[in-house]
């Protein structure tokens, strides 16, 4: 009896052979892919991977007609030819498939997870059930303890529930898309142009604060500040939009005395946060490196597949008190940096502060004993950060006393607030985002002099733009995406030029779509209809609802969509065509041009690419571009000759910024410094 199981990753696939072998595994080769033999306890095993999703969703018959609700499950290197990597691990399991009669589901514990394996089931292994491997970490012990109480079934409602996920996506991005794409062509171009029953919505969302700040038009507003002992205080209307009223106010307590009417005091305590789930380790992980939600996600899965880290993939909050936190605690006390904290927190019980939130696979994110020897500085960044939340849930609470004055200036109320810090505690371990404003306590019903009366003039601001970080955890608050999507979404809005900027701003093209959408087709960009249909698929994975029904509710849905599309398709074309000219002017316009009142474009030549006047042939100023890069504007001039520079962006590559003077002395010096750096090689 020969057994088989499959994992998603190389790595994974080597930690459970690894974990199991009485022996060390050994390791052979398929088409240059590799797998493992081992025995456990006697028994025979092989371990192999399906790295990349083996099978995708395709049309049964290619059509540009919209909607088409007839698709089949297709190996993905014949759909895709980014995926033809694909087959080489395919091949593999239907060659090990043929020696094994018992076969182990041990993919990631997920809906994709799930899904993956579910597909190989039917397509290569033709059964209806296997046996299932479920961990949270890729240390050896939990890996031998999930053999060890190895399920008996797979979760046949997890994977139907992500196989409708998949089905409903593509039903959505393709009808979306091909609808976009359709009517752009329709009015002159021809530009590939994506939406998605998640992407679309997400994008509404981004447009709406967008067109927001847009409409924002700043007031004027007057505030007036009493300086009293060192503490500057303010009146209690705060901000007055007549200055007359302000003057006034300012009139009657000049030379006057401030009484001081009330002094409130409070001690209160602040407790720790829970453990991170992937969408607050994402946020934090923003305000503190700037770290992408992608990038955040990218790190962690290695984190995890190196056995640091338990599955970053999670909703949870909370951990498992089965857990060994001491065992964790004592080799996280041989890292330098938390050695002092780690034998402070074992001197007393160790029980966790718990989040709110869950998760039905996973328990909240948190360090192994695995401990790293070396990382590289992104990912040490984010492990430590991921120990510090850890090791501070254990932590006591910080003690905090905040501090108002009301003071009263000829009737006229100000206030002042300040707040410290007593008890740093947990503070000490995680760098939470707490202000300090700390002002002197002033004795109640004494006056005391004012020194100044301070009258600050000010305009109102525009709302906040959404940052990588907000706009995941908004995601979340408003039922978008899941917690291993939401990343990869943002990332497609960026692809596909909707949105540019950390703090992320819409392109005229991603308005368009978005204003488009919500006219012509509200549906498709229906917040409560996205969370409706994420409300259906949890109901499928927990068996309460059928797969066929909520795929026919999408169907009726789509159905509709299209309808729309097809009647607005000239009023959507012209639109969209407008906006994506008006997109691509902007993308080419690098400076004002040095030599004339026009501006410096992005021309295309037999030869590449290049910067010219678009004034031309009133004036002929060019400049080359670096090669086989992506050039964009950066509104900047040399420091040194004052030319317009460009950013250059390289696959591999840190961005730089390059300056368009062919004579610039900094550009000469540079290339002076690397010339002399390959003849001295």
């Amino acid at each position: 009896m020969v057994q088989l199981i499959i994992t998603e990753k190389p790595s994974a696939m080597k930690n459970i052979a690894n974990a199991l072998a009485d022996t060390k595994p050994i390791e052979e080769k398929n088409k240059k892919i590799s797998y493992f033999r081992l025995k456990h306890n006697k028994k025979d095993i092989i371990v192999t991977c399906a790295v990349g999703h083996l099978y995708g969703l395709t049309e049964e018959k290619k059509t540009s007609d919209y909607p088409n609700f007839n698709l089949k499950w297709e190996e993905a290197n014949k759909i895709r030819k980014t995926s033809f990597f694909t087959k080489a691990y395919l091949d593999t399991i239907k060659k090990l498939v043929k020696e094994a009669d018992d076969f182990v589901n041990a993919c990631d514990l997920d809906t994709e997870g799930e899904t993956i394996f579910n597909l190989i089931l039917e397509k290569v292994i033709k059964k209806k059930d296997a046996k299932r491997m479920k961990f949270s970490t890729m240390t050896k012990e939990e890996l031998v303890s999930s053999y060890e109480n190895i399920d008996k079934h797979i979760d046949q409602n997890l994977a139907e529930s992500g196989r409708t996920r998949h089905t409903l996506d593509h039903y959505y991005g393709i009808t979306s898309s091909k609808a976009l794409t359709s009517s752009i062509k329709k009015a002159g171009q021809f530009k590939i142009l994506s939406s998605g029953r998640v992407q679309s919505p997400t994008l509404t969302l981004l447009a709406h604060k967008e067109l927001e700040i847009q409409k924002f038009k700043p007031e004027d507003y007057w505030q007036l500040f009493a300086h009293i002992e060192s503490i500057k205080a303010i009146h209690k209307k705060n901000k007055f939009k007549k200055e007359k009223e302000v003057k006034d106010i300012q009139k009657i307590c000049k030379n006057k005395k401030a009484l001081v009417k009330k002094v409130n005091k409070k001690e209160y305590k602040v407790y720790p946060q829970p453990s991170f789930n992937i969408t607050s380790l994402q946020t934090e992980a923003y305000r503190l490196f700037k770290f992408s939600p992608k990038q955040t996600l990218d790190i962690a899965q290695q984190l995890y597949l190196s056995a640091y880290i338990s599955y970053p993939r999670t909703s949870s909050e909370k951990l498992d008190p089965t857990i060994d936190y001491k065992k964790i605690l004592k080799s996280l006390s041989n890292l330098k940096e938390f050695s002092k904290t780690t034998k402070e927190l074992l001197k007393k019980t160790l029980k966790p502060v718990q989040g709110k939130k869950t998760d039905p696979a996973h328990i909240a994110i948190y360090p192994t004993s695995t401990i790293p020897s070396s990382l590289q500085e992104q990912p040490r960044k984010l492990y430590n950060l991921i120990v510090q939340r850890f090791l501070s849930c254990f932590s006591t609470p910080a003690v905090r006393k905040s501090l108002e004055i009301q003071f009263d200036i000829n009737k006229e109320i100000f206030l002042a607030k300040g707040i410290k810090t007593l008890e740093k505690n947990w503070l000490d371990i995680y760098p939470a985002n707490f202000k300090e404003t700390e002002i002197p306590e002033l004795e109640e019903n004494k006056e005391y002099n004012i020194e100044k009366l301070e009258l600050a003039k000010d305009q109102t601001k525009p709302p906040k733009r959404y940052s990588q970080g907000s706009v995941i955890s908004q995601m979340e608050k408003q039922g978008l995406g899941t917690r291993a999507t939401r990343s990869n979404i943002l990332q497609t809005l960026y692809d596909r030029n909707y949105i540019v900027e950390k703090s992320i701003k819409v392109t005229t093209l991603g308005l368009s779509v978005a204003k488009t959408l919500e006219k012509y087709v509200p549906d498709l960009v229906s917040e409560k209809l996205t969370k409706h249909f994420e409300k259906e698929m949890e109901q499928i994975r927990e068996g309460k609802k059928d797969k066929e029904k909520v795929i026919k509710e999408a169907q009726k849905v789509l159905l509709k969509v299209s309808k729309e599309f097809k009647k607005n398709e000239d009023k959507i074309g012209k639109g969209l065509l407008k906006a994506t000219r008006e997109t691509q002017k902007k993308e080419s316009l690098l400076a004002k041009c040095p030599n004339c009142k026009g501006n410096i474009i992005i021309k295309r030549s037999r030869y590449g690419l290049f910067a010219a006047c678009d004034e031309y042939p009133k004036c002929k100023t060019t400049f080359s571009l670096p090669s086989n890069a992506l050039v964009k504007p950066t509104n900047e001039l040399c420091k040194e000759c004052k030319f317009p520079t460009v950013l250059t962006i390289r696959r591999g590559r840190r961005p730089f910024k390059y300056c368009l003077n062919k004579e610039c002395p900094a550009k000469l010096r540079w290339l002076e410094e690397m010339n002399k750096k390959a003849n001295k090689s």
